[in-house]
């Protein structure tokens, strides 16, 4: 069964003004990025005297980095966290979408260096894009990505629908698979 014109023209109408605001975010954060615009950060750094050496597990480096946030009244990353090893031993690397942390040893055994990067504006949304946010927007964007298709799909649906677009949409189509495909053998 065919969706009706005016069905596919509410859907359409109704995704594209809901996620337009997230699809401006992505597109402009995506093509200054491209260009090396980031946004910045403001960076502190706190060293941590510890009571005996210093952790190389991860649990215990999350551990220990929360709680030293938290004396600083600070929340921890929203993103994953991930222990890499260094010259010193396990360093403790937390992003997310306002700030970023680093957890690394320190020049003695019972030392270690909490930097915190704080997020401007721009950073933020550029941490969002690249998936640094908490799971609430990651919901968000793939909702945004499926809405994208939709509205894709539905405009698509509703030129063929009417014979005098046809021909353009064919035509468009075949020209935009082309470029794909010229796009991806010279990337």
């Amino acid at each position: 069964m065919a969706l009706e014109r005016t069905t596919l023209l509410k859907l359409h109408l109704v995704l594209a003004a809901l996620v337009l605001p997230v699809a401006v975010m992505f597109a402009v954060t995506g093509a200054l990025y491209t260009w090396g615009v980031k946004g910045d950060y403001v960076t502190s750094k706190y060293p941590l005297a510890l009571p005996a050496p210093a952790p190389t597990d991860k649990d215990a480096l999350v551990s220990l980095a929360t709680a030293a946030l938290a004396e600083r009244d600070l929340a921890p990353p929203t993103g994953t966290p991930a222990v890499k090893e260094s010259s010193k031993g396990a360093l403790l690397e937390w992003t997310g979408s306002q700030r970023d942390i680093t957890l690394e040893p320190g020049e003695q055994p019972d030392q270690m260096l909490l930097t915190v990067k704080e997020t401007d504006t721009h950073r933020q949304f550029v941490q969002l894009h690249k998936a640094k946010g908490g799971i609430a927007f990651k919901v968000y964007a793939a909702f945004f990505a499926l809405s994208l298709v939709l509205v894709l799909a539905s405009g698509v649906l509703m030129a063929v629908q009417m014979p005098k677009y046809r021909a353009l949409l064919l035509g468009s189509a075949g020209a935009g698979l082309v470029l794909f495909a010229v796009m991806v053998l010279v990337s």
